[in-house]
């Protein structure tokens, strides 16, 4: 066995790697593998090796020379995931896109970006403005993640609620096979209706069926401005009620952000945040439009808010007092990893209309069990980010964790739900699969795992249990 757990590499493969991109480009040695064997999950996978692609002929070459050697190919953008999706389970290459960052053409005119996976969508975003564009997809990690890393997750963020997710802002995409052959998907056109849909069947399958070399994004309008309302309740029910009340009529915001109390309490004593005493849940409201538009769109908010009794409704005074809003409830992830010896994070999602059935069950879950659980997200989507903080040291309060696990997603289902919102399934979730796949239905997605990848070189393990 090598020092990564696995069986060896068979003899010649990584001169020819050397070969195929170069000595400075691959990575074979414990300290430089380290930094490729982490994301999110905290949980640790080393390789038995990493290549530094910087072009679609490199990507070729090494997807070629895994399959012939049947050794496992784990694509990797930035790392920031949740789910163990980039990560080395079986040993194997690292296939690293980093380097591959180019934005390769952005069309104004047609509303388009080409780019390559490697690119930072904070990065995207900082060109787009100036020409008063945006791509959608807004993750909280924008300013670290990739492209290609929010392609293979179909990621999304609070935008969402009005804007979709990855797959409803990707025109098309070079990628390449298994055995190193190159595909395309889609069109440059907003409209294209030729052949299957190959664009949004690789659009979030985790880099198990082809490694993404290049997208064609749909760009939109940049809003002209932004509002943030703050609105306090004392109770989940009553602010659940409201995210309900503000989606059965009208327009919604373009974000609604949902707090606990838990989190709540995260927010006063790290962020300095001022809430009513009897705060108990809280919920964030965006509005975009234009200058004159956004007096208008807050005062209608805070009258569709009314009846359901928020102790207190604020207005941010500013763009930058409701920048320090927005950045103390992206800090909440963060902090909880600085607070507990382990989080457990899932991003399960319920229709709007059961959001608070779900938050009512987390409340008892956490009674019953003794486990703070803290509980924040996109309401608007009915996706909620719940953070079970254990210690790994007690064995006891694993089991039990790993046993509420299963409890909240069973009822999440239950409420006609799905596992994941925007993390995907990775190594973290592929047991649940079947909760809320069929047999039928999931033995034809691994039969189209098969025909992409007969040799199961492709990040082998992900996604199905």
């Amino acid at each position: 066995m090598s020092e990564t757990g696995h069986s060896p590499l068979p003899e010649g493969f990584l001169n020819a790697l050397r070969q195929a991109v170069g000595e400075t480009r691959l990575l074979a040695e414990s300290v430089a593998l380290q930094a490729y064997a982490w994301d999110n999950t905290g949980l640790p996978r080393l390789p038995h090796a990493v290549v530094l692609a910087e072009s679609r002929e490199e990507v070729r070459a090494v997807l070629a020379l895994c399959r012939r050697h049947r050794v496992p190919v784990i694509p990797r953008g930035a790392g920031t995931g949740n789910v163990g999706g980039a990560l080395a389970e079986a040993g194997g290459v690292v296939l690293s896109l980093q380097r591959m960052n180019r934005i390769l053409e952005i069309n104004a005119a047609d509303r388009l970006a080409v780019v390559e996976p490697g690119v930072i969508n904070g990065d995207l975003q900082e060109r787009l403005r100036p020409l008063k564009l945006c791509w959608p997809p807004d993750p909280s990690s924008s300013r670290s993640c990739s492209i290609g890393g929010n392609i293979a997750m179909c990621a999304a963020g609070p935008g969402a609620i009005r804007h979709g997710v990855t797959r409803d802002w990707v025109l098309g995409l070079e990628a390449v096979l298994p055995d190193g052959r190159v595909i395309h998907s889609g069109s440059r056109t907003t409209k294209s209706v030729v052949g299957y849909d190959l664009t949004r069947l690789l659009v979030g399958s985790e880099g198990t069926l082809a490694v993404v070399t290049g997208a064609t994004l749909k760009l939109s309008p940049l809003p002209e401005a932004r509002g943030l309302l703050r609105a306090v309740f004392e109770d989940v029910a009553l602010c659940a009620a409201a995210v309900a009340g503000l989606m059965d009529r009208g327009e919604p915001p373009s974000a609604i952000e949902f707090l606990d109390g838990s989190s709540l309490q995260l927010l006063r004593t790290h962020a300095e945040v001022v809430l009513p005493e009897r705060a108990g849940a809280m919920l964030l409201l965006e509005v975009t439009g234009t200058a004159r538009e956004i007096p208008l769109l807050l005062t209608e908010m805070e009258e569709r808010l009314a009846p359901f009794q928020p102790l207190e409704v604020a207005r941010s005074a500013s763009a930058a007092e409701a920048a320090q809003v927005w950045a103390a409830r992206y800090a909440l992830s963060p902090t909880l990893k600085k607070l507990a010896p382990r989080r457990i994070n899932e991003d399960v999602v319920v229709p709007v209309s059961r959001l608070a059935e779900l938050i009512t069950f987390l409340e008892e879950l956490s009674r019953r069990s003794g486990i703070p659980i803290c509980n924040f997200g996109h309401a608007g989507n009915g996706n909620i980010h719940v953070n079970f903080l254990i210690d790994p040291k007690d064995a006891s309060l694993m089991s039990r964790a790993e046993a509420l696990l299963e409890q909240l997603f069973r009822q999440v289902i239950a409420l006609g739900g799905s596992l994941s919102g925007e993390h995907g399934v990775g190594m973290q979730k592929r047991a649940f699969v079947p909760l809320e796949i069929d047999a039928v239905t999931l033995e034809l997605q691994r039969q189209l795992k098969a025909f992409f990848d007969p040799e199961n070189i492709l990040n082998p393990g992900k996604i199905f249990p």
